[in-house]
């Protein structure tokens, strides 16, 4: 039998009911990807559910959560050459991982396809699929759909090679906005980036608010910038940040957890080649957004 092409990680922690329904779904589909579970030390029953009704799907248990650094293991462990990433509330619609392979298999030099997402059960078009297909960085003539310096990590297919060359995902963000880092770092690797709508994601998302989430989402931000921005717009940021940080608790909590990481960003720190980061200066611009 043909080894898959395609392999998906997923990263998870204590959602055990989730995971079960997302992991039915993916092994409905007809491409039967090669499955990695990274459990993030889970304390619920996650490892007793897998054991016990997806015994063919590889498990690795990491013993401490490791955030989104939890993929880059996954992908380590896997040798299909292209890996799609669902979260444990997210899925593949049927079909579109051969839309996928294709689309890899056909532009040697796309590192990273961005798909489209629906949202719940009604299939909500996310927001972030517009943004993405109206990037103002156009397409390219060797990549399909729109380059974006952007993506959702749960709607992702990489080539294994690339994402590797890049390093994976960051130790130092965690979660929380972790994929602009990635796709500069591809973008500075060479590796195009690009959203392709025909390849499509089931997102699920728990609705309840997650505690703290604008906080990260700010502190990754500015410690994005701190690795790979110039130093002027690093330092600008954080004043933004300091400024608002008395009267915004958000940006309080974001400014002091990105000092106490700034020692390791400015250790790490790798500015983008000047095309790189011209294309992340005109989406400052144009959308105030990465993609």
């Amino acid at each position: 039998m043909d080894r898959p092409a395609v392999g998906v990680v997923i990263a998870t922690r204590n959602r055990s009911a989730r995971l079960a329904v997302t992991l039915r779904h993916l092994l409905a589909l007809t491409e039967r990807p090669d499955i990695v579970v990274v459990d993030n030390a889970s304390t619920d029953d996650t490892s007793t559910v897998l054991a016990r009704d997806f015994p063919e799907v590889r498990v690795l248990s990491l013993p401490a959560n490791q955030g989104a650094l939890a993929r880059t293991h996954g992908v380590r462990a896997l040798d299909t050459p292209y890996v799609a990433f669902s979260d444990d509330d997210s899925w593949w619609a049927p079909g579109t991982l051969d839309t996928a392979v294709k689309l890899l298999d056909a532009h040697p030099r796309l590192g990273l396809l961005s798909a489209s997402t629906l949202v719940g059960p009604d299939e909500t078009p996310d927001p972030l699929n517009d943004l993405l297909a109206f990037s103002p960085l156009g397409p390219a003539a060797d990549l399909p759909g729109t380059q974006v310096l952007g993506f959702l990590a749960c709607a992702a297919v990489v080539r294994r090679a690339a994402f590797l060359d890049a390093g994976g995902y960051h130790p130092l963000l965690f979660f929380g906005g972790e994929e602009t880092l990635l796709a500069y770092d591809l973008a500075a690797r060479g590796w195009g980036v690009a959203h392709c709508p025909e390849v499509v994601a089931h997102h699920h998302p728990d609705p309840r608010p997650r505690t703290g989430r604008p906080a990260v989402i700010r502190r990754n931000a500015l410690l994005t910038a701190w690795l790979r921005r110039p130093l002027p717009l690093a330092l600008a940021r954080t004043r933004d940040l300091a400024t608002d940080a008395p009267h915004d608790p958000a940006a309080r909590r974001a400014l002091r957890e990105a000092l106490v990481r700034l020692p390791a960003a400015l250790r790490a720190r790798r500015p983008l080649p000047p095309h790189v980061e011209r294309a992340a200066r005109i989406l400052d611009d144009t959308t105030g957004a990465a993609v």
